[in-house]
């Protein structure tokens, strides 16, 4: 096994120019056997459309429309390459003056949150400065290409922004060994024996069920769902084909009248709530006295793939409101929605009180949307012709695989998820971090085709939750009907469902809402211990008709929102009353058997 200890600085030395050279004829070899042995297996021969992670027909349609508008202006076709040329001239100049010594101030510099540029060098070596910038301006360039193409309209502008951005990512010099500093530096110092490790590990992710490259964003050897995540202690107390209902076991003698049943979302795994004891959202409520049960969803199979929406509310979360009521004995329930599983619990929410079932005393949701017109980035994916290719693609098997929507999500934030990886994984050849978030996050899950077709024609594409004609079980929905009262958290920094659109579900359910704001993002946002210190959240008890008069009259408040969050259940959660206990069904213990189940 070559070893791949990268060294100090201080430890640097030039390499064996005999070594490297043979180091690097190895990396091409390998290169050429794992390129040959990809191409050769037997279960890659699929047809091109199974094989894409985007419909390429869209992306070329995309960006050729985006062409046509500036070929048939040509003078402002003109005004942009001589702005472009503007910034490569100002680079030259800079890059002259610094090389004479003169102070000067970089034209272009990362965003604070790109990672990609870290290196020192990037910065002190005038050879990569120039690389750095050169393609900053670049990248900056093309994006406000799509920005100032008036003619095209806003959803084809949003594509051809996402897609010119993937494309900028691509090519970026942090992905490439002689244009990265780290890299270069790595290389030279190892004699090339980071690029012979990173071959090994190209290799083995080549080698997943489906033929397809699966890149490690941590290190999955170190956590197991049960052993070391997801241990809260409970038992599983029902199971049918759509979800199993976990309560977990008290840890104080008395608890809240009223229990808490959590609706994850289907997209991922219901964990990212009970990941270690000390970021688990679950085991601090139990800490903290209230019954706490939680729905894991079902890892869709053939046998989903009929299944609507109205069955994921019926035989999903209305049935465990039942249970839940069964096993405690409680009149009442009160419920936590999150992401798409919110939008469920909104919806079924809206079936209920038109039912008049007032079985739900008080609903919190996290980061949810009830009306999608101002919906996150996944809008990028959803309009007539992706969506019937997405249906397409889950026709046969009715279910949509799990690693596909990973990899939509994952394009999201590709240099953090993607290209990050590439360059660690397989330019430094290291192996990645342990990191349960990611962990998580790569623990994907399948999508049943009518509940998935359902959810983005009807929210994403119609809209129909906001506008009051969604029909679930010939019930029309209307969420002005529903009267209890709501903790509505969203993310500042969300870009999966985005503080504004979050912020308007406050206008559409009938009764008292309470807006919440954290920091940080989709996820960070809401799993946020007390105990870490971290972030902040805002509030405002005047509220506002507006998202911009929310926040300027907001208070700011360091650290995590959950108890504010317990302060405002505890009045709505009914007396104390003794800690009920799961029953033991022979279902199994917590974590259950549908969380254990793989995506792929």
């Amino acid at each position: 096994m070559t070893d791949t200890k990268s060294p100090a600085p201080n430890d640097f030395k030039l390499p064996d120019p005999v070594k490297l050279m043979q180091n690097l004829a190895q990396v091409f070899s390998r290169a050429s056997e794992i390129a040959k042995q990809v191409a050769a297996r037997p279960d890659l021969q699929k047809s091109e459309q199974d094989a894409q992670i985007l419909p390429m027909e869209q992306v070329a349609k995309t960006l050729g429309a985006l062409t046509s508008y500036y070929t048939g202006d040509p003078q402002k076709l003109m005004q942009a390459q001589m702005k472009l040329w503007a910034g490569y001239s100002s680079l030259w100049q800079g890059a002259w003056s610094k090389a004479i010594g003169q102070p000067t101030e970089p034209m272009a510099v990362p965003a604070r949150t790109d990672k990609r540029f870290k290196d020192k060098d990037w910065q002190e070596n005038a050879v990569f400065d120039f690389l750095k910038q050169a393609y900053l301006i670049s990248s900056k360039w093309a994006v406000e290409m799509v920005n100032d193409a008036d003619g095209l309209d806003e959803h084809t502008k949003l594509k051809a922004k996402f897609y010119v951005e993937q494309i900028a990512n691509a090519v970026s010099p942090s992905n490439f060994v002689f244009s990265n500093p780290e890299v270069l530096k790595a290389t030279l110092a190892s004699n090339g024996a980071n690029l012979i490790s990173g071959m090994d590990k190209l290799e083995r992710d080549f080698k997943s069920p489906d033929g397809r490259l699966r890149i490690k964003q941590t290190d999955t050897t170190a956590f197991e769902v049960g052993r070391n995540i997801a241990l809260t202690p409970g038992k599983v107390v029902f199971r049918n084909d759509v979800f199993e209902l976990i309560q977990y076991a008290p840890t104080t003698e008395t608890t809240f009248e009223y229990p808490l049943l959590i609706s994850p979302p289907w997209i991922n795994k219901f964990y990212i709530l009970d990941l270690t004891p000390q970021k688990s959202y679950i085991k601090w409520c139990v800490d903290n006295g209230i019954t706490v049960f939680v729905m894991s969803w079902v890892n869709a199979s053939d046998a989903q793939g009929r299944k609507s929406f109205s069955d994921y509310m019926r035989q999903g979360f209305l049935t465990a409101i039942d249970e839940v009521q069964k096993a405690t004995g409680a009149k009442k329930v009160n419920t936590v929605g999150f992401c798409i599983g919110g939008t469920l619990v909104a919806a079924s929410l809206g079936y209920m009180a038109a039912k008049g079932d007032t079985r739900v005393s008080a609903s919190t949701f996290f980061t949810t949307q009830v009306d999608f017109e101002k919906a996150g980035d996944l809008c990028v994916y959803v309009d007539e012709e992706q969506v019937k290719w997405i249906e397409g693609r889950m026709e046969d098997k009715g279910y949509l695989p799990g690693n596909r929507m990973a990899d939509a999500f994952n394009l999201l934030r590709a240099n953090d998820l993607i290209w990050s990886n590439v360059v660690n994984n397989y330019l430094l050849g290291k192996d990645p971090m342990p990191f349960d978030l990611l962990y998580w996050n790569a623990d994907s899950t399948r999508m049943p085709a009518g509940v998935h077709s359902f959810y983005l024609r009807e929210c994403y594409m119609n809209n129909k939750l906001s506008k009051g004609t969604m029909v679930l079980d010939n019930v029309r929905i209307d969420l002005s009907k529903v009267k209890v009262p709501i903790y509505n958290l969203a993310a500042k920094e969300d870009h999966i469902a985005p503080l504004p659109s979050v912020f308007r579900l406050g206008h559409y359910m009938g009764g008292p809402t309470k807006l919440v704001v954290s920091g940080s993002g989709h996820i960070a946002g809401v799993v946020n211990p007390p105990a870490a210190g971290k972030y902040q959240y805002w509030t405002n008890d005047k509220g506002a008709d507006t998202l911009e008069e929310w926040l300027d009259g907001a208070t700011e408040t360091a650290g995590s929102w959950w108890p504010n969050w317990f302060e405002w259940i505890s009045t709505k959660s009914g007396k104390k009353v003794p800690a009920p206990v799961p029953a033991d069904k022979g279902l199994g213990d917590a974590p259950g058997e549908f969380v254990r189940v793989k995506g792929d």
